[in-house]
């Protein structure tokens, strides 16, 4: 039972993280009348979702006895102040990573952005060492100086690139690579001081997720407020929302569930083979799908890598 649960846990891994980057690039650039839908709006509402999962996560856990959901939500959140305000710092970090993510898929074609977003385990492993004093081997780091290696070569210019770049257009590359960088610093250090929360703790992954969830719906909705008031003021709090929208919500809700059932019932070697597989599956649909990027060469050699395509971003 609980190699199907580990093997189950992975492949929804897979399926959400493409899922995610090819359905949020696709909603960013697809011409629609009207205004588009506002991402800071739309991390809210993930949070609030991902909120209510895990109450009803705890609510089976607890033989589906709103009695004792109760007492677990008060004892663990409520009489804990402290323990509460330890996420603050992880949660508005996560949410920062979040709106950041938008940007940089308004930017970036999903390819590129799924290679240069992976950047994320080199900080991650850097934090490691440094917040919980862990030791990488030779081989570790030597994988590490191959992924930045292969970074650089993603978003080093060809020929045509240049040319390309002399011709304006609604996304800037500058702006989603300054976006995903950004995150990718966040995303370490978020991950590795939530990690040492849950080890310094015995409370459960889906407590810990309500109370970031909590803190995130706080910092969003200030976010919302300070750089959307207006348009929201105008048009509405779900203005530009559709079908798709709500798709690109529930999966980004979803992903924070995905990665705690990951923590509980695999590891974090096999959490890597999903990832480089949903690298591998976002570039094949990026490509036959979305169309943002053929395949070229650099510099007229035969080292295969990714050639960005103009888009025409919707305002």
């Amino acid at each position: 039972m609980s190699t199907n649960l580990k093997y189950l846990s992975l492949g929804i891994l897979v399926f959400q993280t493409t899922s995610l980057v090819l359905t949020m690039r696709y909603s960013r650039t697809l011409k629609e009348e009207g205004p588009r839908y506002l991402s800071s709006t739309a991390v809210v509402v993930a949070e609030l979702l991902k909120i209510m999962a895990c109450i009803l996560l705890v609510y089976k856990d607890s033989k589906c006895s709103l009695r004792a959901l109760n007492r677990i939500l008060h004892d663990e959140i409520l009489n804990k102040p402290m323990e509460t305000l330890k996420l603050a710092i992880p949660s508005g970090i996560y949410t920062l990573q979040n709106n950041l993510l938008y940007v940089a898929l308004s930017n970036l074609d999903a390819a590129t952005y799924q290679v240069t977003y992976q950047l994320k385990i080199l900080t991650t492993a850097l934090f490691s060492v440094s917040m919980l004093s862990k030791k990488l081997g030779v081989y570790q780091w030597l994988s590490l100086v191959i992924l930045m290696t292969g970074v650089a070569f993603v978003q080093w210019p060809s020929d045509s690139q240049e040319l390309d770049s002399k011709e304006l257009s609604a996304g800037s590359q500058f702006v989603g690579l300054m976006a995903v960088l950004t995150a990718c610093f966040s995303s370490g250090f978020a991950g590795v001081y939530f990690e040492k929360i849950l080890k310094e703790t015995k409370q459960s992954v889906w407590i810990r997720n309500i109370q970031l969830g909590f803190f995130g719906s706080i910092f969003g909705l200030m976010g919302v407020y300070i750089y959307d008031g207006e348009l929201v003021s105008k048009n509405g709090f779900f203005q530009g929302y559709n079908r798709l929208t709500w798709i690109v919500v529930i999966l980004q809700a979803l992903g924070g569930l995905v990665i705690a059932a990951v923590i509980k019932y695999a590891d974090n070697i096999l959490k890597g083979f999903a990832t480089s597989l949903s690298i591998i599956l976002s570039t094949l649909i990026s490509y036959f799908w979305l169309q943002d990027f053929v395949p070229t060469s650099c510099s007229g050699q035969n080292t295969p890598w990714v050639e960005q395509k103009q888009f025409i971003h919707s305002n």
